[in-house]
């Protein structure tokens, strides 16, 4: 499916206001669902009603699209106070719920700068302020499923203070970034400037051909989980396949990544795999995600949410998560590249198992090892379609998502 993907690359469609060179271009995102899941920790089912992924972005460009800046508003903290249902998504403190993240999720101001150099073009970049670090794949919510993977917290690092580097030649792009260790505590929460460049990653990027996108990331992550710097360090992998065009003259989309992390120096080793795919067929949008990955078990003050500030003690061991999600969304009302509103159902099997030694037992919060979630809602969203959140400078060049 990658390889017919590469045929038919999606070319850059950026609707924007024009104000005395300025290009402008606002966005907009939100899902009202209603999330059933079965069993939860410690009982049976249990259904709620939420505003999931409400967003307000903006992106600015000037000096012919060499001066960026990227910003969103976030109201999750809002909206997700006590997080978004999920079986085995976790983070910041939530178990089985996925964490709202914070007010201000991007504020990126980024310059790049592009010349021949030969037959070839050559491109450097900057970047600076809080966003997504160089790692890992594309934000859960720039993808189709509405349900966040449970890697998450492996596959992607963000809400942090960067400096970030890029060069690009030809169809290879390397990007560096130093940031602060420390994630979120809560949604207004800021990083903590007094640690910033005490973490750092790197990240290299393959475009063979349009369409098709290669990935391979390392970073070192200093106690992101305490703070103060007091917790443990991850050393962090990612790898990746990505490609997007059509198959015969139907748009769409699949990706395969690999992620690992480990702490206290492979003491405690986590790994996943996922594979996910989508295509259009008119206003319908099937999509399907394959996941198993594995997730630390952290000693619980209730059913969904662990102790803060996280220490090696406070892991009881480890389980694996093996997932298949699948949904559809149909678009109802549809404004060129602008507007769309699309009613989706989603639903997901999967089993919990014990990974490795430790305290930790399934048994122990979850009545039966097989769950199942089903989501109802509607994506609402505004010149989101093209949009590729946590692409920065030259990253932006020839990259356009898929989000709708």
């Amino acid at each position: 499916m990658l390889l017919a993907l590469a045929a038919g690359g999606l070319s850059a469609q950026e609707p924007a206001g024009h104000v005395s060179g300025i290009r402008i271009r606002p966005m907009a995102n939100l899902v009202p669902a209603v999330i059933s899941a079965d069993p939860i920790p410690g009982g049976s089912g249990l259904t709620e009603a939420r505003i999931v992924q409400p967003m307000l972005g903006i992106r600015v460009a000037a000096l012919g699209d060499r001066l960026t800046f990227h910003g969103q508003l976030n109201g999750e903290g809002v909206t997700l106070e006590s997080g978004e249902l999920g079986l085995g998504n976790w983070g910041e403190g939530f178990i089985d719920r996925r964490h709202p993240h914070t007010y201000f999720h991007e504020l990126m101001l980024s310059l790049a700068h592009r010349r021949i150099v030969g037959s070839a073009e050559l491109g450097l970049g900057v970047s600076l302020g809080k966003g997504f670090v160089s790692f890992g794949t594309d934000d859960p919510m720039s993808r189709p499923p509405v349900r966040y993977p449970v890697n998450h917290h492996w596959s992607q690092i963000l809400e942090r203070a960067i400096l970030l580097g890029q060069v690009r030649y030809r169809w290879v792009m390397l990007e560096g970034s130093l940031f602060n260790g420390d994630e979120p505590e809560h949604p207004s929460s800021w990083p903590n400037m007094d640690r910033f460049g005490d973490s750092w990653a790197l990240r290299g990027t393959i475009l063979p051909v349009a369409g098709i996108e290669l990935q391979l990331s390392r970073a070192s992550v200093h106690s992101p989980e305490h703070r103060a710097g007091a917790g443990l360090d991850q050393e962090k992998w990612s790898a990746s396949l990505r490609g997007e065009g059509s198959v015969g003259a139907r748009p769409a989309y699949g990706l395969v990544e690999w992620a690992r992390t480990d702490e206290a120096s492979g003491a405690f080793r986590f790994e996943s795999w996922l594979g996910e795919g989508a295509i259009e067929l008119g206003r319908a949008r099937p999509y399907l995600r394959l996941e198993s990955t594995v997730r630390p078990e952290e000693e619980r003050t209730s059913a969904f949410r662990s102790r803060r500030p996280h220490l090696e003690n406070s892991l009881l061991g480890a389980s694996r998560w093996t997932a298949l999600t699948g949904g559809v969304s149909v678009e109802l009302l549809r404004a060129g590249e602008t507007f769309s509103v699309a009613p989706l159902v989603e639903g997901t099997l999967g089993h919990i198992a014990k990974h490795g030694e430790g305290l930790f037992q399934v048994a122990d919060w979850y009545s039966r090892p097989d769950f199942w979630t089903v989501t109802l809602g509607v994506r609402a969203s505004y010149r989101m379609k093209n949009h590729r959140m946590g692409r920065y400078g030259l990253a932006e060049t020839g990259a356009h998502g898929v989000h709708r």
